[in-house]
């Protein structure tokens, strides 16, 4: 299973579906880095070789850009929980190596 980071807006009923599912998030409140600039929850969680889980996701693409030396982004558009957090589950499912990755999981229509 997959090592992830939630950013600081992330919804915590998604994260407590992902650990569920198996995953170990670790969300920004959890580790302490409160109020941190998109950059700097890119560093921490490339130091700890999580990848991102944000709704943020302009910044983060941009930042995806600008260094593929992370552990992966998972850009998410908003949605209930569950769905949200299958979506994710799958994808991580079929991704054998977030390396590098950005991850787009859209609301489907």
């Amino acid at each position: 299973m997959a090592n992830l980071y939630a950013d600081e807006n992330f919804n915590y009923a998604v994260v407590a579906h992902l650990r569920a599912y198996g995953h170990d998030v670790l969300t920004v409140q959890e580790a302490g880095e409160h109020s941190r600039d998109d950059d700097q929850v890119l560093a921490y969680a490339t130091a700890t070789k999580r990848a991102v889980l944000t709704f943020n996701r302009r910044h983060f693409i941009r930042l995806h850009k600008q260094t593929l030396r992370h552990y992966g982004i998972i850009a998410c558009t908003d949605d209930e929980a569950l769905p949200l957090a299958d979506r994710i589950h799958q994808a991580l499912l079929a991704c054998s190596n977030l390396d590098g990755q950005l991850i787009r999981i859209i609301r489907p229509p």
